[in-house]
């Protein structure tokens, strides 16, 4: 399983910025796909989370309602549209996908075992 995520940049507060993942080697459809985020000197943080049926979707308490997650299970391509951004939103942006996620560890890095490479966000105020 590879799993790719692109779309960062540079972008200005206020703004917005539209993040890709996508997944290969497996069926996409299958996978719970999630989006955590780490600043410098930071912890990695959860920033969303959606269920293979895109039935259900989980969001941390920074980028709820300004960020929404949805996915293309025919385009094998999860999506993080990211709205408002301001300062503290700068951050290197992991997808990651998982097959047996609980609701409960929805939010856990733990509960992912492929994970892509990264994509650096920055928001210039």
């Amino acid at each position: 399983v590879q799993l790719q995520a692109f779309g960062g940049g540079l972008v200005q507060a206020g703004g917005a910025l539209r993040l890709s993942c996508t997944l290969s080697g497996r069926t996409f459809r299958g996978y719970h796909v999630a989006w955590f985020r780490q600043a410098p000197g930071k912890e990695r943080e959860f920033v969303a989370a959606i269920r293979p049926n895109a039935g259900s979707t989980s969001y941390g308490d920074s980028v709820k309602g300004r960020f929404t997650i949805s996915r293309d299970n025919a385009k094998n391509t999860a999506y993080l549209q990211m709205h408002s951004l301001n300062s503290e939103d700068t951050a290197v942006y992991y997808c990651a996908a998982g097959d047996r996620v609980i609701l409960s560890a929805m939010r856990s890095a733990s509960a992912y075992h492929y994970w892509g490479q990264g994509t650096q966000v920055t928001v210039s105020s």
